[in-house]
């Protein structure tokens, strides 16, 4: 297979470099056509691929969390993304086989193969397996006319071709069916961005759209006629005041600790110049102004991991890390420090480097955050875990995965 996929890659490596000026119209519209078949090909490959990756539990083995973290890592995927791939290679996998031909044979897309297997899945669990060979022939054939929001719609109705007898009992387990689909889809998704801001996205059910809505409705209704914030500038502050309505109850649970609260790192003297900039222990950087203003609300380290009255080295007399400490093991590790992931620090243990119980000191400079999977996976295999040059944590993989043994370092939390 190696060979086969080398002989490709060259191949397309030529398409790449070849002008496309010169062709013809009609010899475009073939060539793209052509494109889009061979993608659609290549990505049944790659779902043979990682179904047998996944079977394997090779990702687990390597120290990821599970599958999607670990494809994330390795193709540079989106965890959604990397989520519907194992998905949509399982059901080829385990499913009617004609899908799998039909995006191998080019004549559906990836999106169109996802699409069928969900109304196929549908249909076995409510008319069998002989009425859903049948769905996937028509569905296969409607996919050569239309793009998979459509084939979805219609295929709400495919009974009606297959099995009309059974058609309206039907009906209501493909609704059953949407609704587990819509709870397993959820998520929200909270990316940094170069510039120091972070996109919000995600899909909502049903349930909690309705909840947003109505929590976020009357934040939103413009302040006077001398409102000039678009909607959805609108909608983006209504979103700030809703969390401070809730910060402000203090009914959040706990966080790693502390309670929930917002934690900004500055200088006293650069603050009270007003010269101080001022980091969130999310990695974000904010203005000397931002920082006088949210000084009146927020829990401020005077100086950054250790200043007047923050004693971050607790020396023997302390086993856990609390605290300033664990603030300031926050501000420098933003999240699990293991390579490739990307849980957050709320969801992070403090694992001692040198563990306590063998003389260990409880300190910043013996401590690193670990996700609850990759605390386990730390004590119960070969990685070793330092502290760089630079006094950020390294992860040195066992022999087997790695014989030179290269450290390695986690890239997805912002370091400043």
């Amino acid at each position: 297979m190696l060979d086969e996929l080398a002989l490709a890659d060259d191949a397309v490596a030529a398409c790449v470099d070849a002008p496309v000026w010169p062709l013809p119209e009609h010899e475009l519209i073939a060539a793209l056509d052509a494109a889009h078949r061979l993608e659609q090909r290549l990505a049944a490959v790659k779902l043979a691929l990682v179904r047998e990756l996944d079977g394997r539990g090779t990702p687990r083995a390597q120290g990821a969390s599970c599958t999607a973290v670990w494809l994330r890592e390795r193709l540079r995927l989106t965890i959604p993304a990397a989520r519907r791939l194992i998905d949509l290679a399982t059901a080829l996998d385990t499913g009617n086989p004609g899908i799998r031909q039909a995006l191998a044979d080019g004549a559906i897309s990836l999106d169109q193969a996802r699409v069928i297997a969900d109304t196929v899945d549908t249909v076995q669990a409510t008319a069998g397996t002989e009425t859903a060979d049948k769905a996937v022939g028509v569905l296969v054939d409607w996919a050569a006319q239309f793009d998979p929001t459509h084939l979805r719609k219609i295929g709400t109705r495919i009974l009606d071709h297959v099995a009309p007898d059974i058609a309206e009992t039907a009906a209501r387990a493909a609704l059953d069916a949407e609704a587990r689909r819509t709870a397993r889809d959820r998520h929200l998704t909270l990316s940094e961005q170069t510039d120091g801001r972070l996109r919000l996205t995600g899909t909502l059910d049903s349930e909690t759209a309705g909840l947003l809505r109505a929590a976020i409705d009357p934040l939103t209704t413009p302040s006077g006629p001398d409102d000039t914030r678009s909607p959805g500038q609108r909608r983006h502050d209504a979103l700030t005041e809703l969390c401070r309505l809730t910060l402000r109850t203090g009914q959040l649970p706990d966080s790693g600790g502390d309670s929930a609260q917002i934690v900004i790192t500055t200088s006293y003297d650069g603050l009270a110049r007003q010269l101080s900039t001022g980091a969130l222990d999310i990695g974000l950087e904010l203005t000397p102004d931002t920082v006088r203003r949210l000084a009146c609300d927020a829990t401020i380290l005077p100086a950054v991991l250790g200043g007047t009255g923050q004693v971050l080295d607790v020396g023997r007399q302390r086993r856990l890390i609390t605290g300033p400490l664990r603030r300031a093991l926050v501000l420098r590790d933003r999240g699990c420090a293991f390579p490739g992931c990307d849980r957050p620090p709320r969801w992070c243990d403090a694992h001692h480097i040198h563990h306590w119980a063998d003389g260990g000191t409880t300190s910043l400079t013996n401590a690193v955050l670990l996700c609850g999977h990759h605390h386990r996976h730390v004590h119960q295999t070969d990685w070793v875990v330092r502290l760089g040059d630079d006094g950020h944590p390294e992860f040195i993989p066992p022999a087997w995965l790695d014989p030179e043994q290269l450290p390695r370092r986690n890239h997805y939390h912002r370091r400043t």
